[in-house]
């Protein structure tokens, strides 16, 4: 008995911790043209995890003439290598549907993920995809000498919600929105990482499984200022 408990008790904990993983992009500061792809709850590579969830996952590139081009990666045994197209500043973004998830008797639910990262000086106008691309999204919003991140959902700003903000040195914080979406300012410079999480209460069904409702994650990886 004690040794079911124990595995038991090692299974859950395993699934909390793969649960509290997110989706990042994470350009590579020597060479615009690189980027790694990490599973984790920071934007370092974890060890700890394989990437075989993340084979699905499609990338693209958008340059600040509006112009897209598929980002190419390749597997490794913890995190993908991606190839950059274009040059100059741009937006790199994607979608994974992780799968649908449930936990006991709890309603299942779709599981999705949504990363972005900023390469170089983005304009401001180029920085929000839209809902037709990313149903959720984080922007950085200058904001003087600080930084600021907004969450959009369908398009629209989210008040009250709680956006994690990984800050220039590893620290972590928890901001909640305005009414137009905006987290406080940060004023440290450097490389930001932030996620947020909506919630879209409508069922669905994905790979053969049905869902009652999909928690869609939005992942941002951005320099503060904008090289």
């Amino acid at each position: 008995m004690f040794r079911f408990t124990g595995a038991a008790i090692l299974f859950a904990a395993a699934a909390l911790t793969a649960h509290a993983h997110f989706v990042f992009i994470v350009p590579d500061p020597k060479d615009p043209a690189k980027a790694v792809i990490v599973f984790s709850d920071d934007l370092d590579t974890d060890e700890n995890v394989g990437t075989e969830k993340l084979a699905t996952l499609k990338l693209t590139s958008r340059d600040a003439a509006g112009a897209e081009g598929a980002v190419e990666h390749k597997a490794n045994k913890h995190d993908l290598t991606a190839k950059v197209p274009g040059s100059g500043p741009r937006v790199v973004y994607g979608t994974l549907h992780y799968g649908v998830m449930q936990k006991g008797d709890a309603k299942p639910y779709l599981l999705a993920y949504h990363p972005k990262a900023v390469v170089g000086a983005v304009a401001t106008d180029k920085l929000v995809l839209g809902e037709k691309v990313l149903p959720v999204e984080l922007v950085p919003v200058t904001a003087g000498s600080n930084v600021k991140f907004k969450f959009i959902s369908g398009g629209k700003p989210v008040a009250d919600a709680e956006v994690t903000v990984i800050k220039p040195d590893g620290g972590k914080d928890k901001a909640k929105t305005d009414k137009d979406g905006l987290t406080q300012a940060y004023p440290a410079q450097g490389r930001y990482g932030a996620w947020a999480k909506d919630v879209v209460a409508k069922p669905g069904e994905h790979g053969g499984k049905k869902f009652d409702e999909a928690r869609h994650y939005a992942t941002l990886v951005t320099e503060f200022p904008a090289k």
